[in-house]
């Protein structure tokens, strides 16, 4: 019995866990990790390099929390991003598309923390797309604002 208990522990563990932080870039690029397969591939250490940021903001699905993570514009600029737009595919195989220039006029962060704590699959982690909603709320608020805040971010297409 106090092997079963050990194992649900481990395992309960395990899934507490944040997953690694790791994410593919491909496209419209001009640096690759991965010249083979054209694609900049970030680890975790990589990811946790890049300047931190934060945005303070309520979410749809969240109440006003702090996000925290490198700006989009900063993962862009590692890979020497030069297309328009990015694709953006989560671990559920939902995909959606913002403009480059979401990343000046609103300095988007790609969080992979709120409010100090590190995000977990079930908590729209590993990364989560933020934008400034509080600080734009005409433009930010409604289906077409959400449809923006991307979680479970595993890969970006730039094009």
């Amino acid at each position: 019995m106090s092997v079963l208990f050990a194992l649900a522990a481990c395992g309960a563990r395990a899934q507490s866990a944040p997953p690694p932080l790791v994410l593919d870039v491909e496209g419209e690029i001009g640096k690759t990790t991965d010249a083979v397969h054209h694609v900049y591939h970030f680890t975790e250490a990589q990811l946790l390099a890049l300047p931190v940021h934060s945005i303070t903001t309520s979410t749809t699905w969240t109440p006003r929390s702090t996000f925290t993570g490198p700006l989009l514009a900063d993962i862009l600029k590692t890979v020497g991003a030069y297309g328009s737009e990015v694709e953006i595919h989560t671990l559920d195989d939902y995909t959606y598309t913002v403009p480059v220039s979401d990343c000046d006029r609103y300095g988007v962060v790609v969080a992979y923390s709120m409010n100090g704590r590190r995000l977990k699959i079930s908590d729209f982690g590993p990364l989560f797309l933020i934008y400034p909603r509080d600080a734009y709320p005409n433009e930010l608020t409604g289906a077409l604002g959400d449809s923006k805040f991307v979680w479970q971010i595993k890969a970006l297409i730039v094009k």
